[in-house]
């Protein structure tokens, strides 16, 4: 059997207010009150319980953690950041799987449910409107990887994927290609889009380069895998600006297993960074985007709203840069 704030209280010889007070974040304590608590709590291993002390604080210390796409590795990684960080800031990250899901009506109502305190949308494909429901119902929320804007409806942290598509198309017209393609994730993802944009703004100033440009029907392996077949199928071009690096890797997979070579025959450029973009086998060209500084970010603004829920939204946007690797040819003498 556990041990009670009962019997901690008995053994401090202090009353259970004290033992409530001692355990409760901001609650008025002296520091011999503390002391005495404390010891009789290690004694007797006695562990606050959460949910009832939410009772009194009217705080679950519960984050809604919402994803969308467990098909990419990118978010495990990112999973993995957001759970330690939480957890380290005394804070417990409620995972919801929102794979398919474009409505937020049965998010907010389940997450309202389990009274989390602030919830974190974690998704570079689901609309901003779904994370402006959260705000909308009166829960603080931070779109994190999530479309900036100048004048935001809820807290964005994220990267420019403009920028990055400009990044990819000068990267690749630097090497010497004049044949140049996107391979994009789902077209109706606010960064297929963008990073789409960004590619095609730039080679506009480029009358001699041919460019095409395609998309995949989610951001996976597979659906890589299948888009690249399918281009080969015809006249590919002589390098792809694949707007995620799981489908690079899907890609890569498509023109090896059709003998050709990367980046011999095809170029490939990814963006993200994620670990496997770096195995020796995979060795990816690609745009880095700085996920451990979006978390980090993403929790000091939510940190900040549980506090201060009617803060004014504002949009973090970070920089990104090139990885060289080997899958686009060299630089130009």
């Amino acid at each position: 059997m556990n041990a009670t704030l009962k019997e901690v209280a008995e053994l401090a010889g202090v009353s259970r207010s004290a033992v409530s007070r001692t355990f409760t974040d901001g609650a008025s304590v002296s520091a011999k009150m503390r002391r005495r608590v404390e010891k009789a709590a290690t004694k007797l291993g006695y562990s606050p319980n959460a949910l009832a002390s939410s009772l009194t604080t009217g705080r679950t210390k519960l984050i809604g953690l919402v994803l969308n796409n467990f098909h990419n590795p990118i978010f495990l990684e990112v999973f993995d950041l957001f759970t330690r960080a939480l957890q380290d800031k005394g804070l417990r990250p409620l995972l919801v799987n929102l794979t398919d899901e474009t409505e937020p009506a049965n998010s907010v109502r389940m997450l309202q449910q389990y009274s989390v305190d602030g919830v974190v949308v974690a998704s570079s494909t689901l609309p901003p409107g779904f994370a402006k429901a959260f705000r909308d119902a009166g829960v603080p929320v931070v779109h994190s990887f999530g479309r900036p804007t100048s004048a935001p409806q809820v807290h964005v942290v994220g990267i420019d994927n403009v920028e990055c598509g400009r990044m990819a198309a000068r990267t690749l017209v630097d090497r010497g290609y004049r044949h140049v393609g996107f391979l994009g994730g789902p077209e109706t993802a606010t960064s297929t889009q963008d990073r789409l944009q960004g590619f095609m703004s730039e080679l506009e100033g480029h009358s001699d380069v041919a460019v095409s440009y395609s998309f995949a029907d989610a951001y996976s392996f597979d659906a890589g895998r299948r888009e690249m077949l399918r281009l080969l199928t015809g006249r590919s071009a002589q390098a792809y600006f694949c707007g995620d690096d799981v489908l690079s890797i899907g890609a890569l997979s498509a023109i090896e297993g059709n003998n050709l070579s990367v980046p011999g025959d095809i170029g490939i450029i990814g963006l993200n960074d994620m670990e496997m973009a770096g195995w020796e086998n995979i060795n990816l060209t690609t745009i880095r985007q700085p996920i451990r500084q979006i978390v980090s970010s993403t929790l000091e603004l939510m940190v900040a709203m549980l506090e201060e829920p009617d803060r004014y939204p504002e949009a973090r946007i970070f920089g990104c840069t090139i990885v060289e690797r080997g899958t686009l040819r060299p630089l130009k003498a």
